[in-house]
């Protein structure tokens, strides 16, 4: 008998950016799905209280690893940890990353480099070090990427071209592992509701007003949660979706799709 949709029963996933978010929202949805997990998150509080939601789901504990993906010696331990605990790796989601404001005319040197180290080149690394293991499992991976690496927006330049170049990336690794049979997709949210945008500086009024625009900037009149991004995740990552590689999909309410007029 054919598996469940998107069940992901004996998969162990490796899932970054998991102390908050949409990374957070991975886990959950991973662990009700089945998966056995290492979470990763610079966190140590908040990692741990992700670990309590996924342990009161299912019983089982997660491994938690508290790290910073900008540093190669923890990326590198991360994985070294990951397969140390369980032997193999099926999945690997790069839900770690980092918004920042700016244009080309205030955007430094040092936020630019700080933008695409955690964006991009972390990703790159951490990916890099899984590639071997995915492999072995014939594997899939996930990047959580933007409608800003589809589209164009001001006043956040360097982010834009962080997952404009994640969504290169994508493309280019699912066409090199598709011979290995390792699928990589990404997916592309709009407005969620996290905390990403005021940790990038927006104050508590500020935000509500970004969020009361998402009636008018997202063709379905709504920002998205993080869970309706955490399904589609979910569902790149298993078996279902053994047909797609090299996608990025947008889970952003039309907002991709739209034009002013």
């Amino acid at each position: 008998m054919a598996a469940s949709i998107g069940r992901l029963d004996g998969k162990v996933a490796l899932i970054t950016g998991a102390s908050s978010g949409i990374g957070k929202g991975a886990a959950i949805k991973f662990t009700h799905l089945g998966a056995q997990l290492a979470i990763v998150g610079r966190k140590t509080a908040d990692l741990e209280a992700t670990g309590q939601e996924c342990q009161a789901i299912n019983g089982h504990k997660p491994l938690l690893i508290t790290a910073d993906l900008s540093k190669e010696n923890d990326t590198e331990r991360v994985v070294k940890e990951t397969i140390a605990k369980y032997g193999k790796l099926d999945i690997l989601v790069n839900s770690a990353g980092i918004l920042a404001m700016g244009s080309i005319e205030n955007t430094s040197l040092q936020q630019f480099d700080e933008v695409f180290n955690i964006n991009v080149r972390a990703i790159y690394h951490i990916t890099m070090l899984c590639v071997p293991h995915l492999v072995e499992t014939k594997g899939s991976i996930v990047n959580v990427s933007s409608v800003n690496g589809i589209r164009a927006f001001p006043n956040v330049l360097a982010y834009c071209m962080s997952k404009g170049a994640l969504d290169q990336f994508t493309r280019c690794t699912a066409l090199e592992l598709a011979p290995k049979q390792v699928r990589v997709n990404s997916v592309n949210p709009g407005v969620i509701i996290t905390n990403v945008h005021k940790r990038a500086g927006l104050d508590e009024e500020a935000y509500q007003k970004f969020l009361e625009r998402t009636k008018t900037t997202h063709a379905l009149g709504r920002p998205g949660d993080v869970e309706e991004v955490a399904n589609t995740i979910a569902f790149l990552a298993s078996d279902s979706a053994s047909f797609i590689t090299g996608a990025t999909i947008p889970v952003d309410g039309g907002r991709h799709a739209m034009c002013p007029r």
